[in-house]
């Protein structure tokens, strides 16, 4: 994400019930690049004619879309660089539209000391309603030497 300011969290300094968040309006041409990149060009995505028969009635984005928001946050925030993804579960409970704002957050539920692992629920929501929620598991790297 162009502008993104980076936070580097060494392990050590990481705390339960820590958290970052991040908003983001989703617009038509991030669905198009994400269909173009990804492959899905499912039409619920890409067509509003095709989409206006479905039970949303008008065209959604990507729900992994709407998870790279949690990606975004681990990579670059909390944990920050250097955390590697190990795992991440997933549950769409509702659909985003084109134009909602999605507000993604991430919160530390559990750190393991002799693995150097970090356990984080993540959710998004849009209105302050869960669009999606789940935890990723990370590996963190060792404390820069000084």
């Amino acid at each position: 994400m162009p502008g993104t300011l980076y936070t580097v969290h060494a392990f050590e300094d990481l705390t339960l019930g820590q958290s970052e968040s991040l908003m983001r309006t989703v617009m038509e041409r991030d669905v198009a690049l994400f269909a173009e990149l990804s492959g899905d060009a499912n039409p619920i995505h890409l067509c509003d004619h095709y989409a206006a028969g479905t039970k949303f009635g008008q065209r959604i984005a990507h729900g992994m879309l709407t998870a790279s928001l949690v990606s975004a946050l681990l990579g670059t925030r909390l944990p920050g660089p250097g955390a590697v993804y190990l795992s991440q579960t997933l549950t769409f409970l509702a659909p985003v539209k084109i134009g909602d704002v999605v507000t993604a957050r991430v919160e530390v539920v559990e750190l393991v000391g002799e693995r150097r692992r970090v356990r984080l629920f993540c959710e998004c929501l849009v209105d302050g309603k869960a669009v999606m929620e789940g935890e990723a598991w990370v590996a963190m790297p060792p404390k820069p030497k000084s």
